[in-house]
């Protein structure tokens, strides 16, 4: 089932890969051998602590350092984590690497695996109507590449809407991370396909939102998913400009020129907490500018912004592990003794809230950054205790949704869809550049003011069986947004969000603002289903309202 590859000489590795149907995250990703013949090594591994610290031991024989950790791989085998969209580092959910890297971001290269197609600066490499995941009869799908520059190339996949595609508003996705790949989103969550059980098929999905829009799903920063080539990403803001730049291209383009002007919408969820509020405010912004003649472009007609279950306000949003590890709608996540040392650790001086706020009061890099590691190691990490933390109905690791390494792997799919990388889930390097600079813990929510002031129509949605990022927290990060209509949306009371007659949470709208919490439903909102409601169904609902330009109806 294993394959464990040993390379010796002045330089060698360990590697360490599992069975392809198994999470794509659970790997020892490399282990290095710096100069000298007995000197450290300088192993890479984010996911297995006890194998990293053995590794870590010094002035040992070169053998005996490959023999054990044989050894410990053995011994960690079982003890998978989960595939999904924040990674674990050095034992941390969310952790920040404190191996020797050179400070700063760094530059990525993720090499084109088939070079038959070469980057095209300014231009789309596009392959049309390939087949995979939309198989509803006459609706237009594209998918490719986006050359930024001669070796940064940015993959999107499009899906016309079903049902009047040339009216129909356009929505780009973007799951979170920071690194993940929105295939996450396209087919376990919202897209015209879902993966099966097996991980090595699809069935189409009638809750697509491509039901109602013209939907682009975009992999960013450069080296996540399908992308590749070079970048030093390492914030919101830069990730920003990157999608402003891929945007123009694909607008300029025949095949898409038609979406100029159309209604727009940025949908996002997880790490999206940061992108969609970032990308909107500078969206806006760069409009402007084109405005004033500043700047030179295509428009973009933001009218919506879409987040789910997201990271905005981490000052605002860290106290809501220390609640909703203890009573949320379903049971206890943690002992007493467990909780009562993440509560002191969070409101001691010196803590995390602490931290969070040096952070806030325009901390350094390493001033966010160390305050990602402590909050996520003594707060994030521990409450979650036995339960996966992307959904707390079930134990950790939870096989649902199923992993897309197979599907998105398989040259079947790849050759016919036209992509020149190897998909990857997540990009650990994309998150060590952003954990670099701190922008985890960074302060999103005055762009959130921002866009919402704007006019832009605006809805917050969380799961409530989501732990990462619990609806405790998110309903704290929105009842503190000071917008011009924090104070109508404070008076409301939360009424019964029901979809064809049947419960399917709360929410609240003031103004072209809305909040929902989703009943049963994990981090990714649009993958559950509840009660005798299909997966999906729900969600596609208030997708559906809000990019009607209205506010959130019970049916």
């Amino acid at each position: 089932m294993f394959a464990i590859a040993i390379m010796l000489g002045n330089n060698y590795s360990f590697e360490l890969e599992p069975y392809t149907a198994a999470p794509p995250r659970s790997r020892v990703k490399r282990f290095r051998r710096s100069s000298g013949p007995h000197s450290e090594t300088g192993f890479v591994d984010y996911k297995y602590p006890n194998l990293r610290a053995l590794l870590q031991g010094s002035r040992c024989s070169r053998t005996t350092m490959l023999f054990s950790a044989a050894l410990a791989a053995l011994a960690v085998l079982p003890a998978f984590v989960a595939g999904r969209q924040i990674p674990v580092v050095e034992g941390v959910l969310g952790g920040v690497a404190t191996l020797p890297r050179k400070s700063g971001p760094q530059t990525l290269v993720a090499d084109a695996s088939d070079a038959s197609s070469k980057p095209t600066p300014g231009k789309l490499r596009v392959t049309e109507n390939s087949g995979v995941c939309e198989t509803t009869p006459g609706v237009y799908q594209a998918s490719g590449y986006g050359d930024l520059t001669s070796d940064e190339s940015v993959w999107f996949w499009f899906f016309e809407a079903r049902n009047n595609p040339d009216t129909a508003p356009l929505v780009t996705w973007f799951n979170g991370g920071p690194g993940s790949s929105s295939m996450i989103g396209l087919f376990q969550e919202n897209g015209p396909c879902r993966i099966n059980n097996d991980s090595s098929s699809v069935s189409l999905n009638p809750n697509s939102w491509n039901e109602f829009a013209n939907v682009l799903y975009i992999d960013q920063p450069i080296g996540v998913g399908f992308s590749y080539g070079s970048t030093t990403t390492g914030t919101s803001e830069e990730a920003a400009s990157d999608v402003w730049k891929f945007l123009q291209i694909w607008f300029q383009d025949s095949r898409f020129s038609k979406f100029q002007g159309r209604d727009f919408g940025i949908w996002t969820e997880s790490y999206g907490g940061h992108y969609g509020p970032t990308f909107a405010a500078y969206f806006l912004q760069q409009n402007a500018a084109i405005t004033k003649g500043s700047v030179t472009g295509i428009p973009i007609n933001l009218k919506y912004l879409g987040v789910g279950d997201g990271l905005t306000d981490p000052l605002s949003q860290y106290p809501g592990y220390i609640t909703y590890s203890q009573s949320n709608p379903y049971h206890p996540l943690v002992s007493s003794s467990v909780w009562s040392r993440a509560n002191s650790s969070y409101y001691r001086s010196g803590g995390c809230e602490s931290q969070i706020q040096a952070c806030y009061n325009g901390g350094s890099n390493s001033v966010c950054s160390q305050a990602q590691n402590f909050c996520n190691n003594n707060i994030l990490s521990p409450l979650a205790g036995n339960w996966d933390v992307y959904y707390v109905l079930a134990q950790n690791p939870d096989p649902y949704p199923p992993d897309l390494t197979n599907y998105l792997t398989s040259r079947a799919v790849t050759s016919k869809i036209g992509s020149q990388s190897t998909w990857q889930e997540t990009n650990d390097d994309v998150y060590d550049n952003f954990a670099d600079t701190g922008d985890w813990m960074r302060n999103s929510a005055p762009n959130l003011e921002t866009v919402i002031n704007s006019g832009v129509r605006t809805v917050v949605y969380d799961g409530d069986a989501d732990f990462i990022l619990n609806f405790n927290g998110v309903e704290n990060m929105v009842n503190n947004l000071q917008t011009d209509f924090s104070s109508q949306f404070k008076q409301q009371q939360f009424a019964n969000f029901t979809v064809n007659g049947q419960s399917a949470g709360v929410f609240k709208n003031a103004g072209t603002f809305s909040y929902v919490r989703f009943f049963g439903a994990g981090h990714e909102v649009p993958a559950y289903q509840w009660g005798t409601l299909s997966r999906g169904e729900a969600a596609l609902q208030m997708f559906t309202q809000i990019m009607s330009n209205q506010s959130l109806t019970p049916t």
